[in-house]
């Protein structure tokens, strides 16, 4: 029996969470998904075939350490083979008190995990993603999550409807001392973590205005504008804008890189991009030597005409 925690954000599903349910089924023939606060539709379809809904008057918005007491009091009570979800912020930091209440290990950021053996053995990213770590992991029950895009989310070959059962924990004011309370919307529409184009620029755009022509290549592709951690140093853009490491990690169609030079701090924020297009002066800067193509050349050249050339055929 293997644990998926689903996350959520009030009922809505976090997307990144079928990634972590699509490597669960690897993992073992019965698979059980968790949801703390909301019952979740449509887990049938990628193999669940046990939802545990954990309810409880406290539970209503998200509040880590009580989603992490709650998940740990089913699981001592269940003790299932291994939990799994995606190494999200919100996935990791459930996962990293659960183990803490529990004592049982967690290995987080996996990519691959071989069960063949008694013990299992556990590919890894670590160092922000600069490397990856062959580890074994052996524990009454094992605690994982996987690295987010590592893994191509995608439905169960057979599917059912999920049976679902009500669980309630105990739980004290302590346990629910951190807790989201509000919320601002800060971005509407289409976002950097969600845009299936990302057009970014690194120090070679030059200024805040060198920004206009990416701005306008990216509207015309129906995508957003990212950046470097160095442009949001310079104040040129916020830090909501910045791809990267410490900044927001994306996995667009198509992401194009403009006068980035390509520091393994980026390079991990935007490595998992079905297509990577660099344009950069320097033939020999990382992002170009990694990218599936490059353009040689000044970008504030290179970005105005392919912009006129999508309008061109825009008509």
């Amino acid at each position: 029996m293997i644990f998926v925690l689903i996350t959520h954000d009030r009922g809505e599903i976090e997307e990144s969470t079928l990634q972590g349910l699509t490597l669960a089924r690897s993992l073992g023939d019965e698979i059980h998904a968790v949801s703390i606060g909301a019952e979740i539709e449509g887990l049938g379809e990628y193999g669940v075939a046990k939802h545990h809904v954990i309810t409880h008057e406290g539970l209503d918005d998200y509040s880590p350490m009580a989603w992490g007491e709650a998940l740990a009091q089913l699981t001592v009570l269940q003790m299932p083979e291994a939990v799994v979800t995606t190494g999200t912020e919100r996935g990791n930091e459930v996962m990293a008190h659960l183990g803490a209440i529990t004592g049982f290990p967690m290995v987080a950021n996996c990519t691959e995990i071989d069960t063949s053996g008694e013990v299992w053995q556990i590919t890894r990213t670590r160092w922000g993603g600069s490397l990856l770590e062959a580890a074994t992991l052996e524990a009454p029950v094992k605690l994982v999550t996987v690295t987010e895009h590592g893994v191509e989310a995608t439905r169960a070959p057979a599917t059912g409807a999920a049976s679902v059962e009500h669980f309630t924990p105990e739980l004290s004011e302590g346990d629910l001392v951190t807790k989201v309370l509000d919320r601002e919307v800060t971005a509407e529409g289409v976002t950097l973590a969600t845009a299936p184009v990302v057009v970014s620029g690194g120090r070679g755009v030059g200024s805040p205005e060198g920004f206009g022509p990416l701005e306008e290549l990216a509207g015309l592709l129906g995508g957003v504008v990212g950046c470097s951690r160095v442009v949001t140093n310079n104040g040129w853009r916020p830090h909501s804008d910045q791809v990267g490491q410490t900044g927001t990690v994306v996995a667009p169609d198509l992401y194009i890189a403009c006068g980035i030079s390509g520091a393994i701090q980026h390079w991990v924020g935007m490595m998992a991009s079905k297509t990577i297009i660099a344009i950069n002066t320097d033939a020999e800067a990382p992002m170009v030597t990694k990218a599936d193509y490059a353009v040689i050349g000044d970008l504030a050249q290179v970005v105005p005409a392919i912009v006129q050339e999508i309008e061109a055929r825009q008509g």
